[in-house]
């Protein structure tokens, strides 16, 4: 077994490939367990430079193959990214969404607990996982009951409650990060989640941006490089425990749409459309716990990670 030897799956994803390069940065040798539906060889560009560091395996986390890849691997080390992302899709297709995202992550676990993994870090749903509690109680604190409102935060919510059954019965050891609403380079700006990407694609593109509702619904937004950097800290702290890794300030829809508008000069005015079912209208967690326990902080303002996604999608264009 090597000692820096660690998984990631999900690693060619958008958070997942970040990850990964700075794993690679820090001497881990890193393998990437990605199926490929949402990631890509393109996210993986920088850290293929590490050569020998990096292994990728392509392999989706339902199958049996699983156990004999990391039984190879003998990992000191597991962080769990991978999952079916889209709460639109998870109305559409719950067993799809409960196939991947639980049963996935109970492979996942169960593979950790028999090969005798150290640490399982989990990326959670900061974004799903309360539900819609009363405004007096925002910015939501990890003490909030978790009563998620759909199919997607259901699944992300019960992997919790495994890592937690599996911490008592077996002491496998875990964190998870339950993420706000995570952005930054790589975004897909054509998917079908990540505002912040998809709006930059718009406007980069001279194309009407759709905002869906009234524009005032709030989601509290988080770099990238800032949630890499709670992963790596939640290597040796905070184990058995959920941390929300976010902004803990409220920007809604339409003020980010006119803060991007702005840094590009443009004056071209929104599309409304009707309200999308299951969205929340309000979105803010408290990193409190985080900075205390994890010794993180947030540093990307919102303003320079807008930026510095605008010139990611124009360099794509």
């Amino acid at each position: 077994m090597i000692d820096d030897a660690v998984i990631v799956t999900g690693g060619a994803g958008f958070i997942g490939s970040h990850l990964v390069d700075r794993l690679l940065e820090s001497g881990f040798q890193v393998t990437v367990v990605d199926d490929f539906s949402v990631g890509s060889e393109e996210n993986l560009k920088r850290a293929v430079k590490f050569g020998s560091y990096l292994q990728i395996v392509r392999q989706d986390l339902t199958g049996p193959e699983l156990l004999g890849i990391v039984e190879k691997i003998s990992p000191r080390y597991i962080f769990h990214l991978a999952a079916q992302s889209d709460v639109r899709h998870s109305t559409a297709d719950p067993l799809f969404d409960a196939k991947v995202n639980v049963l996935g992550s109970l492979n996942v676990i169960e593979s950790a607990r028999r090969v005798g993994v150290e640490r399982v870090i989990y990326a959670a749903s900061g974004g799903t996982l309360y539900g819609e509690p009363e405004a007096v109680l925002f910015p939501l604190t990890e003490s909030i009951r978790h009563q998620p409102l759909s199919n997607y935060g259901v699944s992300k919510k019960v992997v919790l409650d495994y890592l937690a059954a599996y911490k008592s019965l077996y002491s496998l050891d875990y964190v998870a990060l339950a993420l706000a609403n995570v952005f930054g380079p790589r975004q897909d700006p054509h998917g079908e989640s990540g505002v912040v990407s998809i709006f930059a694609g718009q406007l980069v593109s001279n194309q009407r941006c759709i905002i869906f509702g009234d524009g005032n619904q709030t989601r509290d937004f988080v770099f990238v490089t800032d949630v890499v950097d709670a992963f790596l800290r939640s290597l040796d702290s905070g184990s058995g425990q959920v941390f929300n890794i976010s902004s803990s300030m409220e920007t809604s829809v339409f003020e980010l749409y006119s803060a991007m508008a702005n840094i590009l000069a443009s004056s071209m005015e929104p599309e409304f459309l009707e309200g999308r079912v299951g969205e929340l209208r309000r979105s803010c967690l408290s990193n409190l716990k985080a900075r205390e326990i994890l010794g993180w902080e947030p540093k990307v303002s919102l303003a320079d990670g807008l930026g510095q996604v605008i010139e990611w999608v124009k360099g794509r264009s």
